[in-house]
């Protein structure tokens, strides 16, 4: 045993006056502006206290809706590949720690062979006394017991480099984890207010459906009573089938709307429908904060910045390659012929000594892989400051989206309500026969066209408030990351198991 405790106390020495190489990570500079650009055009309400103050979503206030956002976080199954992914990183981070620990290996042992006896000639007196006999084969049994400890001693920080590069790997997955939900969510809800303005455009269709017909059935009396032509009561025949056709079409798109809700929700579309309802709501108010802040929010931006950290430690990992592997190692060995007497002193047989391993000439490969490490890490560093940029201009586009949308929803809804009084009027004005029922069939056209614009308007809106949740980060923030801590908390208890 004194030879383990020699192996132990020299380890831990050494791993005492170690040093980690390579450069210690910082993270790189973005440019972030002061505010938003877009925010002075787009000014949110003033917030509620009674607001739910729930997941993003809850702010639409959709029971529905919070249900199916619910099911995407459990069946979606591109969410679970991504969770396998992040396990698999995870894992692989476990790997890495092991190695801050020696191996140690037992091999027991148990052989048996045969040894063949000689031959021996015998002497004696008398005539015809010449004698000899045979040897005979015995058994042997040899009961062996061998460990063995092979530790490399972490010198120059290379398996330190390691793991952190891997730590920063298990980040990242955990922030495309977070992105991949994220992206899933507002696709569904993307999809789900888009079937519902589906049943709104239907239920107006099927509103100005039953005007037209009516229209039609002033027009067709009007044409037995000899005050109209014929061609007014096609001219009515052709805008009611039309606007009939129109409703029926409109099936086409809320079908496909509710197959891709079954697949985000992790079902087949055959066993999935979602009753037609026109539903009320409003665009809710949404607190933008600061452009600083964005950096914490999205989970694709800390995703990029610990692929940064992952990087720097990998540069880290490379320079320690140019300094010598040390290596402790010792055996312990016993050897008897018999089993009750494996364990005693006499038969132990051990050895310590220590492994020290030196690359003399590689003709440049290190180099080569440190000059791969740093441009790996510089590659890494456009990559998040792209993706800061990105994320800058995704939130400026949804705000002034939705301040350009607010205004024209506005504008459009006094436009809905004069097309509106101006077929009232048109209507009475024909039915007395002042003017042409072209002028009738002109106002109703417009009339609907203004009201699909208005209701194309407020969708619009809805989904720019989602985009703009979503480019916000959704309510995420990068303290949800697993922490350095964590990951030696995971290390120690994979030790002690």
């Amino acid at each position: 045993m004194t030879g383990w405790k020699t192996v132990v106390q020299a380890g831990l020495g050494l791993c005492l006056m170690s040093c980690t190489v390579g450069p210690d990570y910082q993270r790189p500079a973005a440019v972030v502006p002061a505010n938003f650009k877009e925010q002075d055009g787009w000014k949110p309400g003033t917030p509620r206290d009674d607001v739910n103050r729930g997941p993003w979503w809850s702010i639409y206030q959709d029971p529905l809706l919070d249900r199916l956002e619910r099911q995407v976080a459990v069946d979606n199954q591109t969410l679970k590949a991504s969770e396998a992914a992040y396990r698999e990183a995870m894992a692989v981070m476990r790997a890495g720690q092991a190695s801050f620990y020696p191996t140690v290996t037992e091999t027991p042992s148990v052989v048996g062979h045969r040894v063949s006896g000689g031959t021996g000639t015998g002497t004696g007196t008398g005539t015809g006394s010449s004698g000899g006999h045979g040897g005979q084969a015995s058994a042997e049994t040899q009961y062996g017991l061998a460990g063995s400890l092979t530790w490399e001693l972490d010198v120059w920080g290379r398996i330190r480099r390691t793991v952190e590069a891997e730590q920063a790997n298990v980040q990242a997955s955990a922030g495309d984890l977070a992105s991949a939900r994220l992206s899933a969510q507002a696709a569904l809800a993307l999809d789900y207010f888009e079937l519902r303005n589906q049943d709104a455009l239907r239920r107006l269709l099927d509103q100005a459906a039953v005007a037209y017909a009516e229209s039609l059935r002033i027009t067709g009396n009007q044409y037995k009573s000899g005050v109209v032509s014929r061609a007014d009561v096609a001219q009515a025949e052709t805008q009611l089938k039309s606007t009939q056709a129109q409703a029926v079409n409109v099936g086409v798109l809320r079908a496909q709307l509710e197959h891709a809700i079954a697949v985000l929700t992790g079902q087949p579309p055959a066993l999935f429908s979602i009753p037609p309802a026109v539903v009320t709501m409003k665009v809710p108010a949404i607190p933008v904060g600061v452009p600083s802040a964005l950096l914490e929010r999205r989970p694709d931006i800390a995703a990029a910045e610990r692929r940064v950290a992952n990087a720097n430690a990998e540069i880290g990992v490379a320079v320690a390659a140019f300094y010598p592997a040390l290596t402790l190692s010792a055996s312990l060995d016993y050897t008897s012929a018999a089993l009750g007497t494996l364990l005693q002193a006499a038969n132990r047989v051990w050895s310590v000594g220590p492994q020290l391993a030196q690359t003399l000439f590689d003709g440049g490969l290190r180099s080569a892989q440190v000059e791969e490490a740093r441009a790996t890490y510089d590659q890494a560093v456009a990559t998040y400051r792209q993706t800061v940029l990105t994320g800058f201009e995704q939130v400026e586009d949804q705000l002034a989206a939705l301040g350009t949308l607010a205004r024209q929803a506005d504008i459009q809804a006094q436009a809905v309500t004069a097309a509106q009084d101006a077929e009232r009027l048109i209507l009475n004005q024909y039915k007395a026969g002042t003017v042409a029922y072209t002028s009738v069939i002109t106002a109703q056209t417009t009339a609907l066209s203004n009201e699909e614009t208005a209701l194309s308007l407020f969708q619009s809106r809805l989904a720019a408030s989602v985009a703009l949740i979503q480019a916000l980060g959704g309510g995420w923030d990068a303290s949800q990351l697993p922490s350095a801590e964590a990951g030696e908390r995971d290390r120690h208890q994979q030790a002690g198991s």
